[in-house]
């Protein structure tokens, strides 16, 4: 394992923000760290990172803590905006990737390549408060990675941005994996995490209640999600069990039942009343998993 969180807890004063995590994420692996606010993830990316003390417990990177002798190996990018406003884009990545130990020459040819990748090199010389929201995001984005970290922790990385450069940055973090980089980030956008998460966490008032491998996770979920289209009546689900929602569109109706063996009863007693044009049977979303184990979870 690359990244080891072996039982970290933090406390401030009474409150437990993080509740002693056990969390392994393999070299290259894309890992997403799930929660609602004040859930305690940006708490234990400060950890990570040795921005925090833990209360007790460890947060190694191939078996050392990280300290402020490897913090080049590292990149962060922040739910909160870090940047300098009043300087320019040039200045202000030459500055943070020269703390990176990065010589001059390599800082501008790896700022070209993601200025241009970006469509954002004609803001080279423009001071980050006259960018829009979301390309000071990409900015922010470029800090934590020009300077090829090994570990990258993404907090909220879509965060301002519209659905053209949100795939933009999905494109740009896919190819640092591939490339080897370690990713742990966080996202309330769920369809994200589906696409881009190996393995996940699910906190809830700083403690873990759902952790591991996303597919096998969503496979093993008794909750699905069932569609019928048919020309007959349905008026048999008013009455049936199991069925948890209920939304009838013009096209079709979809439910959410408790497990495989309600949509099972829901098949026969529907087809035994006449010919169905659809009945299918989904494995939940995250964003149904998330709700479930996380969804009360509202405060700060």
């Amino acid at each position: 394992m690359t990244l080891e969180l072996h039982q970290l807890h933090k406390t401030f004063g009474a409150h437990e923000a993080v509740k002693s995590l056990e969390v392994e994420v393999e070299e290259g692996a894309m890992f997403g760290m799930l929660g609602s606010n004040g859930a305690g993830k940006t708490t234990t990316f400060r950890m990570i990172l040795g921005l925090l003390d833990p209360s007790h417990g460890s947060a190694l990177w191939k078996q050392e803590r990280i300290g402020y002798h490897r913090t080049h190996l590292f990149g962060y990018l922040p739910e909160e905006r870090g940047l300098f406003p009043k300087l320019t884009v040039k200045d202000q990545l030459i500055y943070l990737m020269k703390l990176n130990k990065m010589k001059r020459p390599d800082i501008l040819t790896a700022m070209d390549y993601w200025l241009d990748r970006f469509q954002i090199q004609e803001y080279k010389d423009k001071k980050v408060e006259e960018l829009s929201k979301g390309n000071q995001q990409k900015i922010q984005f470029m800090a934590a990675v020009l300077h090829r970290p090994e570990l990258l922790i993404l907090d909220e990385p879509f965060s301002g941005l519209d659905p053209v450069n949100a795939d933009m940055l999905k494109a740009a973090v896919l190819d640092l994996q591939r490339e080897g980089t370690t990713i742990v980030f966080s996202s309330h956008q769920m369809r994200n995490v589906e696409e881009l998460c190996d393995d996940i966490l699910i906190l809830k008032r700083g403690e873990p209640v759902l952790q591991g491998h996303l597919s096998e996770i969503k496979r093993s979920y008794d909750m699905k999600r069932v569609s019928i289209k048919t020309d007959m009546p349905l008026d048999f689900l008013d009455d049936a069990e199991g069925i948890l929602e209920r939304e009838d569109t013009k096209l079709e109706t979809r439910l959410k039942v408790e497990n495989e063996a309600v949509a099972e009863k829901l098949f026969h007693e529907a087809a035994s009343r006449g010919f169905l044009r659809k009945f299918e049977l989904e494995e939940p979303s995250l964003h149904d998993i998330f709700l479930d184990k996380a969804g009360e979870e509202n405060d700060d």
